[in-house]
């Protein structure tokens, strides 16, 4: 089954991956995704009272039906990757918090175990390919390291914003700054300093998704606690229609480079 399309040009063949290049949209789209996570999978599990474990239960199988078909699409399609990345980021949602909160396991405990995932899945993925770079997502096995990496970084970003939010006292505005400062600091990093390109980009990916969550706790939770008390629907709805005219108003392409 070819898994990525492949284009010749005046210089050599080029390999064209499944995901867009990752330009200024792409990390807007990213963060409204990751704040859509947080208000969409609490809608889930708290305010329809389904709980964690259910809730944990229908994200995970939205999310292997779209990792599926992203595995069997033949080209990058704009909409079905950013389904999957909000597949990811509402069941890193919901997994986290039972973990954290029905398991019992904490908030530090959760992010250390999921730290040392995400480590072992980008080393891995390292070692079997010789590259975690998202231009190199062109070939079955990278892309699966790719979205299982997405996944341990969804989590991870939930435990450590509730972490940030709640058990470091810093709360819901506190977080936000935290998170936005880090990520202007991987921005300066990337503009003026000899850092990798990748290593940035994983940071930056990383710290989104706290960045989301935290957002998203902002925008939901009751004004005694530090939130905007809007309802979670109404979140939610919103944040996907900012997702959806993204997506209209700025076309994104994949990624390309040249095949070795």
């Amino acid at each position: 089954m070819q898994l990525a399309a492949k284009e010749t040009g005046t210089t050599g063949e080029i390999l064209v991956s499944k995901v867009p290049e990752v330009t200024l949209i792409f990390w807007i789209i990213k963060i409204f995704c990751t704040t859509l996570g947080e208000t969409g999978g609490d809608a889930v599990t708290m305010s329809m009272h389904l709980g964690y474990l259910v809730g944990t239960a229908i994200f995970a199988a939205i999310f292997f039906a779209a990792v599926a078909a992203q595995l069997k699409a033949r080209r990058f399609h704009a909409w079905l990757y950013w389904t999957t990345i909000i597949a990811t980021t509402t069941v890193g949602t919901t997994m986290a918090d039972f973990a954290d909160r029905s398991l019992g396991v904490g908030y530090a405990g959760g992010s250390l175990s999921l730290l040392a995932l995400l480590l072992a899945s980008l080393g891995l993925w390292y070692w079997s390919s010789g590259s975690v770079a998202v231009d190199t997502v062109s070939t079955p096995k990278a892309e699966i390291f790719y979205w299982v990496t997405i996944m341990f970084s969804q989590t991870l970003g939930t435990a450590l914003g509730d972490w940030t939010a709640d058990s470091a006292g810093l709360g819901y505005a506190g977080g936000v700054a935290i998170f936005l400062l880090l990520l202007f600091i991987v921005a300066a990093c990337y503009f003026w300093a000899r850092i990798s390109k990748t290593v940035l980009f994983w940071a930056a990916f990383i710290l989104t998704r706290p960045l989301g969550a935290v957002v998203g706790d902002l925008l939901d939770k009751p004004l005694a606690h530090g939130g905007f008390d809007l309802s979670r629907y109404t979140a939610s709805a919103t944040l996907v229609a900012l997702v959806i005219a993204c997506i209209l108003i700025f076309p994104q392409r994949a990624v390309q480079h040249p095949e070795d």
